[in-house]
This record gives structure tokens, sequence and C-alpha cells, in this order.
């Protein structure tokens, strides 16, 4: 417990955000039984369910020293890890095997810590910024900002206290602005709230809050930033290949968002939230498209209390989708600790807008589904069990697009084709959009689709829009490099104009389908079971004519040889 490795990452954790809490699993690292002594604790850990995320490390030393995470058992455990996993051994010249099965590779320790954990002090600029954001629209607009400081409070802004020397800023910080932060919405109930309840302040001196606040000045926050510092650890493996977690794309959301263009008066919901990257995307649209949100006292209220919902399993997923929903100027998102197909979540038609990527890749006990979802589909796979319950959630007239796996588009069981039938016939099913296998890498190789319906309740299917998309506007492998080839703002433009769709032969690359056909097929609806392939015919000569040219290239080598023999005589 004494160790130079384990003292750095207590101590740079405490600095950046003391109220994260530590679990310390003691190890041999090097040395007779070192190798079942790491398995061990990386399996321990893995069962203790407060845990987020392991970091399993050690300071330098030989590379004996460091052999024990070069053994084949320990390299697979980091594979193996449920939970993300970093692997922080030795300097930063030293590779091993560890590094290449973990979820992420830290140079040091503390390199590890610093990629890992946000600095707390970083939200109250964020709140100053987003004061002076509110000032500047409300100027524009004529309307009375919104205050999160009052006048007595003034010196609590990031912009004022920043000016202070050293000793009378951290009075101001340490005594005033953190308890400020911490009943910031003056309901404990709040998301945001919850985030912060354990929050408390250690910094030392006034000396480290001034390096501190300098630091930080220079950031700049860009949009869904706290996502971002969770996406490396988003296993490629492990927790995307188990429990179907990771992140979409942002240019994917934003498409997602635009096709069904969320309105002032919606209430939103993703039912398996995550980092709350569709809600994000969605407020921003809002706020782009839709001024009377600012205007309106009504709607500005809707906005910030009522518009926005978010459930997920993973508490760090919650933290940090709290935490950016404030962020981008949504003060009381609710954002919940739920199991949204369990039988305790008892919404129903609720909402008028369903933005998801539900996991997946699982599968559920039974006893734990709500009845009325095991109706519409009796199945444990969890992608069509979400299916069941954004039919459910919905209003009548709400709209849904969802991102499901290509198996539910074309699944032979019983319980697919009942949840294929019941949106078929039952609702609307307005688009399939195809995406390449390589949209989600590298944590998932994963042929998706994207369906876009409405519930009606009362059916209302009649052509279904089906769009081939080959190129997102990013290499398709690992690297997922920026290209030229961007297949988005075709999807965007058709859409948007549906009625020119009608003319489009099956060898384009979007055309309708009749319901009718559709249900022919066994209510399939895989792109490939549409789509017409243009075959060019390719002629090739006559065999004897092949043959004739082979003969006349034997004589060329005959000859050949035979000059080369005579240059050797």
């Amino acid at each position: 417990m004494t160790g130079a490795a384990l003292q750095d990452i207590i101590k740079t954790t405490r600095k950046r955000f003391n109220s994260i809490n530590i679990y310390v699993y003691p190890a041999k690292v090097q040395g007779a039984g070192a190798e079942q002594e790491i398995i061990k604790g990386i399996e321990t850990l893995n069962k203790i369910e407060g845990i987020d995320l392991i970091i399993a490390g050690r300071g330098g030393g030989s590379i004996e020293d460091l052999w024990a995470f070069n053994e084949e058992e320990v390299a697979m455990a980091f594979f193996n890890s449920e939970k993300p996993i970093i692997s922080a051994v030795g300097h930063e010249i030293d590779f091993l095997l560890s590094d290449l099965t973990a979820d992420k590779r830290a140079a040091t320790p503390t390199q590890a810590i610093e990629l890992s954990v946000p600095e707390k002090e970083s939200l109250i600029k964020s709140l100053d910024d987003k004061q002076i954001r509110e000032e500047k629209n409300s100027m524009i607009l004529g309307l009375e900002p919104k205050r999160y400081f009052s006048d007595d409070e003034q010196i609590l802004r990031w912009s004022n206290f920043k000016e202070l020397e050293a000793q009378e800023m951290f009075d101001v910080v340490s005594n005033r602005v953190f308890p400020f932060i911490k009943n910031l919405n003056g309901d404990n109930e709040s998301s945001f709230s919850k985030y912060m309840k354990e929050a408390i302040f250690q910094i030392p001196t006034p000396q480290m809050l001034e390096k501190i606040v300098t630091g930080i000045e220079t950031l700049e926050f860009e949009r869904d930033v706290k996502g971002d510092l969770y996406e490396y650890l988003l296993s490629k493996l492990a927790t995307s290949g188990t429990n179907g977690q990771f992140r979409t794309p942002r240019h994917i959301i934003d498409m997602m968002v635009k096709l069904v263009k969320p309105d002032p008066q919606d209430i939103i919901i993703d039912p398996a939230c995550g980092t709350s990257g569709f809600l994000v995307g969605a407020e921003e649209y809002l706020k782009k498209n839709h001024e009377e949100i600012f205007t309106s006292e009504t709607l500005k209220e809707h906005f910030q209390n009522e518009m926005f919902y978010g459930n997920d399993m993973d508490t760090t997923m919650l933290r940090i989708g709290a935490m950016n929903m404030m962020l981008h100027d949504v003060d009381n998102p609710n954002i919940d600790y739920k199991d949204s197909l369990s039988k305790s979540n008892t919404d129903e038609e609720k909402y008028t807008l369903v933005l998801a990527n539900p996991p997946f890749t699982g599968s559920l006990d039974l006893e734990g589904v709500a009845n009325n979802l095991l109706k519409v589909t009796k199945t444990k796979k969890t992608e069509l069990l979400f299916l069941a319950l954004m039919l459910r959630i919905l209003k009548k007239g709400g709209r849904c697009a969802v991102i499901v796996p290509d198996g539910v588009l074309f699944g032979a069981s019983k319980a697919h084709k009942q949840i294929r039938k019941e949106i078929i016939e039952n609702n609307k099913l307005q688009g399939v959009i195809s995406m390449p296998s390589g949209v989600f890498k590298p944590y998932a190789g994963v042929s998706t689709a994207i369906l876009l319906f409405t519930k009606t309740g009362i059916g209302g299917t009649d052509n279904v829009w089906f769009y081939d998309m080959k190129a997102d506007g990013y290499s398709l492998d690992d690297k997922r490099t920026e290209i030229e080839e961007n297949d988005i703002p075709d999807i965007l433009e058709r859409y948007e104009n549906l009625e020119n769709e009608k003319d489009r032969k099956r060898t384009e690359k979007s055309f309708f389908v009749p319901k009718e056909e559709i249900v022919e097929n066994d209510y399939d609806l895989s792109i490939n079971k549409y789509k017409e392939i243009e075959y060019e015919e390719i002629v090739y000569e006559k065999p004897e004519v092949i043959i004739e040219k082979i003969k006349e290239l034997e004589k060329e080598i005959a000859l050949g040889l035979e000059e080369l023999e005579g240059l050797m005589e």
C-alpha cells in the first residue's frame, strides 16, 4: 500500500476529482506467484458492482521485473475483463503483452488517472461560460437572462474570481464556490445534484489553485466533451461485445436527429442513454432551428425540465450523461438509473420521440422483463425487447429513430417476425437505412441499420423507403479516418423529398418497396432482399484462340531458354 505507483494514482485522483472512490487490490507484481495474484485481482474487481474502471499499475523495473505482465494467462485476463481496464505498467518505454490486450495503455500510472478522471474545477468555468452565453442570447432577443449567480454571488463567477490574488481566490473558491456548485439546482433529486453531492474541496494551497485556474483557462469545451473522455474506455471486445455498450458516432447521431426533426413540444427519451449523445444532439438541433425556445417562457421551461429523458444501468455513463446535458444548457434533464426493460419501468405512452442505439448483444432473464413486452415478442434478445418497449412508451403519433443489428431485419425466429409484423401492420414504418459494418469500429464490426417509424396503433405502412449506405465520411477500418465519400447528405436530401423517390429503380441507392411485397417475404426488411444488382456482361475470347496464344507464348519461352543456354557455353 506504500508503493510509489499506487501513491501517485491516489494523489493524482484526489487532485482531479477527490470524491471518486478508489478500491485497492494488493497483489504481487513480480516473482513466484505474481501471475496468479494479478489474475485473481482482475477477476475480483470485476465482481464489485460499484467499480467502473480498473487500473493495473506498477512502477518501472527491468524486463525481468515486469515479466509477469508478459505471461499469456495475465494478458488474457486483461483481454477478458468485463470492466474497462487500463494497463499502466512500468515506464513509457516499456511495452508488454498486457498493454496490447487492455482497453487502453497508459505510459505511466499517473497518466492513467489523467486519461480517466476529469478535473472537477473545469466545471466552474463551464458554468460561468454558460451564464455568459445566456446573457448574450438574452441581449439579442431582448429577454431577461436566466441567472445562475445573484448580485451577491458575482464574485463566484469564473470570469471574476480568476483575476483575484492567489490567497483571495483560494478563500472564495473553497468557502463559497464549491458549496454553491453542490447546491446549484436546489434539488437533491436532480441529475446534476446526484453527480456532485459527494464533492469536497481538497486543493491544498492557493498556489496550486492558481496553477489549475491558469491551465483550465486555456482549454476549450467542444460538444459532447465528457463523452469523449469516456470513449476510450469502451472495450473493443469486453464491454462492447458482452454488454453491447459503445458510443454512437456523432455524425450518425446528427443524421438521425435531422431525419426525425425534433420540435419544441417534443418529449424525448433515449432508453439506453449512455453519455446522452442522442439527447445532446436533439438539444443542439432545437437550439439551432427553433429560436422560439428562448422567446417563450413555457417552451423554455419545458426545454429545461420536461423535454429530455434518459435511462441507463451504468453509473459512470449516467454521471457523464448528466454532466454532458448540463454543459449543453439543459439544467435539469431526467437522467435516471433504470433498467428500461424491467417490470419496474411502468412508462407507457409518455414520449413523443425516441432516439436510441440500445444494447443488442445481450440476453435477459425473462423473469425480470415486463410482461407487456413479452406479449409483443417473447424473447430474451434485448434488441427485440427494446423495439417492443419503444412502441409501448411512445404516444400515438410519436416518432422513433433507432439503430438495430442486421439480424433484426431478417431473423427467421418467431420473435423476430413478431416484432417486424407489429411495426409494419399496427404502426407506420417509413424507412430502413442499411449502414456499412465499419460504422462502429474499432469497438465492433457488426452490420447495422436505422429504423424510422411512427406509432399509430392502427397501421399506416404503405411503401417503405430503403437506402443502401456505403460510406459515412470515414474509412471503414479501425482507424476511421475522414474521407470524401459520404452518403449522409444524400440520405438527408432524399428523405426530405420522398415524393421524388417513387420512380427510382431498385438498382439505385434508394427505392420504395410496397408493404404487400414485404408481407409476402415474411416481413423481411433486409435491403438485399429487394435490391436488384446489375451485372455487366464480359465477353471472353473463344477457347481455341486462347489455346493458340498459349502455344505462341510457349514457343517464345523455349527460344529464350535456347538463347540463355548459348550464352552459357
